[in-house]
């Protein structure tokens, strides 16, 4: 059974995110979404919420997709799914430079899983859940981003914060 594992923060999840979600289910028997837990960065919401939000989003995939929480080191936790491929987004030039160095250490760290990059569909390329938090605290509309129900979440959790 060959098993992916697209690692992400997911804070919030978005429709970027949903469609390389949705292409890489086609490219394995079984997904694991990851979502990490790194408080360092000053999540909007908690791991569990983040990862209670996205087992909502991908529910529609089916049995194929997991959703888990996780805190080590990416390859440490590819290596406990027994994954073969780990997913990985690409928006623009940016994304590629970051991921070709990070691919780099984690081929070093175990040349037995392939990282696979897939390409934004152009109508989400811009798309970045930073991008989307921000958005929202200044009172934009983040509708063509997110999904409905994750627009609920983020705009009662912006709110909230004020």
């Amino acid at each position: 059974m060959r098993i992916g594992l697209y690692p992400g923060t997911f804070d919030p999840i978005t429709n970027g995110h949903m469609d390389i979600i949705g292409r890489a289910v086609k490219l394995v028997d079984r997904l694991i979404i990851g979502v990490a837990r790194n408080d360092d960065k000053g999540p909007l919401f908690t791991t569990n919420e983040r990862v209670a939000m996205v087992r909502a989003e991908v529910a529609p995939l089916g049995d194929r997709v997991e959703v888990r929480a996780f805190s080590s080191l990416l390859m440490h936790f590819a290596e406990e799914l027994d994954a073969s491929v780990i997913v990985r987004g690409l928006r623009a030039v940016a994304d590629f430079e970051y991921e070709f160095q990070m691919t780099a250490m984690n081929q070093r760290l175990n040349a037995d899983i392939e990282t696979v990059f897939l390409m934004a569909d152009p109508r989400h390329q811009a798309i970045a859940s930073r991008l989307v938090k921000e958005i929202a605290r200044l009172d934009g509309s983040i509708d063509s981003f997110v999904s409905p129900a994750v627009s609920a979440a983020v705009r009662a959790r912006v709110k909230d914060a004020r």
